[in-house]
């Protein structure tokens, strides 16, 4: 065990939960002066800094408990990357894990900002939202509600855009409501665990996974026929990422001709893992079917898609049959993969980029030779996993003077090696808290590597 500071920490490090922070910074970083930056936030009840279990320094790892949980979370809102000290890099602050947690993975902040309450089966969304948009701005209120007849069951979801704005609810509101951090979505709980957690029996209470085997007779898509109907302009997309209206939209719009996307969700408000998408003509839906059935996005998600019926009559297919057979002999008779179609409607269409994201990117640029001395490098973390290496690369080459990527294994990190400061400083800050290709990325500076270490040196 590597020692602590001198001072004995509680018994309960986890009471109240998400009340202790985990903090990493430079090792010249001081207890006082990790106290007096923190303590504006609220109470603190301690700081421990991590020492060498040989040498005694510190490793530049501390934690700092808070009296209440939104206190930590305000803390670390306003704390993530600020510089403590002039001269030393900026600081990362993150909700510790509790001790007995078997997770292995940072508290993500999409976990602390959706609470689970009870309320009176009267209550609207609107109620709800009233009920607690006090504590901070709400995203959704999503009331849990009977599939069979609509009725409220007494339950909801509210879903905050910060941490501390879900704690301060919890804290705050009427104890009536019984507010407690909803379980993530990428859990595998089951209704009865959900009713025990609550002190009753509240059948189908938590959402769907986040990567859920969906099944047709599921939310919005009860009505529809999932049977592989004959060629229409209209696709059902199947995915067990769950993915948003944003990034469907982008990804079909690619295509040229789409006049209609809508993601379904079920009678919880959470999406059934089903998108209906349909075109202006045949050509378009047949491209879109041929280009993007198996395509992983992202990476690890293969999308499915069928045909759907439409309704559209009869005599109208008849009459674009001529259309569908020419199309078909293009893609596997005539034009090679790799070259596009051209329906009819429109005279060219852009291929389907490998990197969706929503930042501006600029154009790539040359790798530096891999002997270059590394000047910086940044610490990447994704969630919920890592992107292939030929992406990564793609996307970080783009600042110049990248030298190389490494993927950590078994881990969701990697680092970036640069020949440039500037060039690592550029990517960091157009690509930090961004999103490539379903993957959420968090791009830091990373430390140095310690030159007084008795370990092997790093090759990344």
């Amino acid at each position: 065990m590597e020692d602590s500071s001198s001072k004995q920490m509680p018994e309960n490090l986890d009471d109240p939960p998400n009340s202790r922070l985990f903090v990493v910074t430079s090792r010249c970083v001081t207890e006082d002066e990790l106290r007096e930056s923190f303590c504006k936030f609220g109470y603190i009840q301690g700081v421990w800094l991590i020492k060498d279990k040989q040498t005694k320094e510190p490793k530049g790892i501390s934690y700092v408990k808070f009296a209440k949980s939104s206190q930590a979370c305000l803390a670390m809102e306003e704390m993530h990357g600020k510089v403590l000290l002039e001269g030393t890099k900026p600081i990362k602050v993150f909700i510790a894990q509790s001790r007995p947690s078997s997770r292995n993975r940072d508290i993500e902040d999409e976990e602390l900002t959706r609470i689970f309450v009870m309320i009176p089966k009267v209550f609207t969304e609107e109620d709800l939202k009233n009920t607690f948009k006090e504590y901070g701005d709400i995203e959704y209120c999503v009331i849990i509600r009977n599939k069979s007849t609509g009725e409220s069951k007494g339950l909801g979801y509210v879903r905050y855009f910060k941490p501390s704005q879900a704690a301060l609810a919890i804290e705050n509101c009427d104890r009536s409501y019984r507010a407690v951090l909803a379980e993530p979505r990428s859990k595998n709980n089951s209704s009865e665990d959900a009713g025990r957690n609550r002190g009753g029996d509240y059948s189908s209470a938590d959402p769907p996974n986040q990567y859920p085997v969906t099944s047709p007779d599921q939310g919005g898509y009860s009505m529809l026929d999932f049977r592989q109907s004959e060629l229409t302009r209209s696709l059902i997309l199947t995915t067990r990422a769950a993915l948003t209206q944003e990034q469907i939209f982008a990804l079909f719009d690619i295509i040229p001709g789409m006049e209609y996307c809508e993601l379904q969700r079920d009678s919880y408000g959470m999406t059934t893992g089903h998108a209906l998408i349909r075109y202006n003509n045949l050509g378009s839906a047949v491209y879109a079917k041929e280009k993007l059935d198996g395509f992983e996005y992202p990476p690890g998600n293969r999308l499915q898609l069928i045909f759907y019926d439409d309704g559209e009559s009869p005599t109208g297919r008849m009459a674009t049959q001529m259309v569908t057979a020419q199309i078909f002999s293009s893609l596997w008779n005539g034009a090679s993969s790799s070259k596009m179609i051209k329906p009819a409607g429109f005279s060219s269409a852009s291929p389907v980029t490998r990197i969706q994201t929503d930042a501006n990117l600029p154009p790539p640029k040359k790798l530096a030779p891999s002997d270059s001395k590394a000047k910086e490098r940044l610490f990447v973390v994704f969630n919920p996993s890592p992107l292939p290496y030929d992406v990564l690369e793609d996307v970080f080459c783009r600042f110049g003077s990248l030298i190389e990527v490494h993927l950590v294994p078994g881990r969701k990190v990697g680092y970036m090696k640069y020949a440039d400061k500037q060039s690592a400083t550029e990517a960091m800050a157009l690509l930090h808290g961004r999103t490539v290709n379903g993957v959420k990325l968090k791009v830091m500076l990373a430390d140095p590597p310690r030159e007084e270490s008795h370990k092997r040196p790093r090759t990344y």
